[in-house]
């Protein structure tokens, strides 16, 4: 069986999990520079109303792909579709993180993933076609892209993360609205949502030894993903959708 994903275009530009980037977002990308300095309420909602935006956008078009497959296959590669927005605080302190200062260019120049969709599909091969799926529509372009599935992280996380952009039509112009949109197995999502929560727990030392053993479970759930994929296989499941 071919290496999970090997097909995909943005992969042959995949060095060991590090990211790719398509030069020029900079200068092309969504939003008027800031005055100056943030007026946090009213800007950050005038900011989100366009995030927003792209979101519905993009989400739109995968519930289609969605639909369509229910209606003309024998099965579905998108098993669900969650979307959000970062919050004001969480903006914020990632802000602060990077040093950089508290100004809307700043935060649209810098932080990609305001905007946020999950695709979450059956199987590993799955979430490869929905991503070429994705980023073949018309008026949504590739920025980056970071496949933690050939490279998890160290922590165990897998997931196929990619940066594109989505054209969208207001009154009086177009917009490109960037929108990072996470792709995962049903078994990669239960892994990274239970971890988070047990990360975060907030009466709960995070320990070295619960790591490690957070870690066995991503590997033991990576192994039951790959059988699956094979049992596929074997029951002749098309698992190439166009």
């Amino acid at each position: 069986m071919e290496k999970y994903g090997t097909s995909m275009k943005i992969e042959k530009h995949l060095m060991d999990g590090e990211a790719i980037s398509i030069g020029g977002i900079e200068q092309e990308m969504l939003l008027p520079r800031a005055r100056d300095y943030l007026d946090i309420e009213r800007q950050y909602h005038q900011i989100m109303f366009l995030y927003e935006a792209g979101i519905n956008q993009l989400e739109s078009r995968i519930n289609i792909l969605k639909r369509e497959f229910q209606f003309s296959n024998d099965r579905n590669p998108i098993e669900n579709i969650e979307s959000r927005i970062k919050s004001k605080e969480s903006i914020l302190l990632k802000l602060k993180r990077k040093g950089l200062p508290m100004t809307v260019s700043a935060l649209t120049n810098n932080i990609r993933d305001i905007a946020g969709i999950r695709v979450i599909c059956p199987f590993i091969e799955d979430v490869y076609n929905v991503a070429r799926m994705l980023i073949k529509q018309k008026d949504v372009e590739l920025i980056e892209a970071k496949d933690y599935i050939l490279k998890p992280k160290e922590n165990g996380y897998r997931s196929l993360h990619l940066i594109v952009t989505t054209e969208v039509q207001f009154s009086n112009q177009t917009r490109k609205i960037p929108v990072e949109i996470q792709i995962r197995t049903i078994a990669m999502n239960f892994w990274a949502s239970t971890e988070h929560q047990l990360r975060y727990k907030k009466d709960r030392e995070f320990t070295d030894e619960v790591q490690k053993e957070l870690k066995e479970c991503a590997d033991i759930m990576a192994q039951a993903d790959r059988i699956m994929q094979n049992i596929a296989g074997e029951f002749n499941i098309n698992l190439e959708l166009w």
